[in-house]
């Protein structure tokens, strides 16, 4: 596996195979790549800086039952 970060593009790379790439989709800020036979070759992670914080972002109740934000 290797993994890049394009940084002018904001875009991080995941390369899980060097399979060939046959067909690309869409899924929500990502565009994964596809061998012939549908197995992931390469993710592309759109907005990459905006999508990790995101995915980083832990909700958690507090006793008086308020939504509070913890950042990991």
């Amino acid at each position: 596996m290797r993994i890049s970060y394009n940084r002018e593009e904001d875009i991080l790379i995941i390369e899980v195979s060097e399979e060939g790439i046959d067909y690309a989709e869409d899924v929500g800020p990502m565009i994964i790549h596809f061998t012939k036979e549908g197995k992931p070759v390469l993710v592309e992670i759109l907005d990459a800086s905006e999508f990790l914080a995101e995915i980083t972002k832990v909700s958690v109740r507090a006793k008086d039952n308020k939504l509070a934000e913890v950042w990991v």
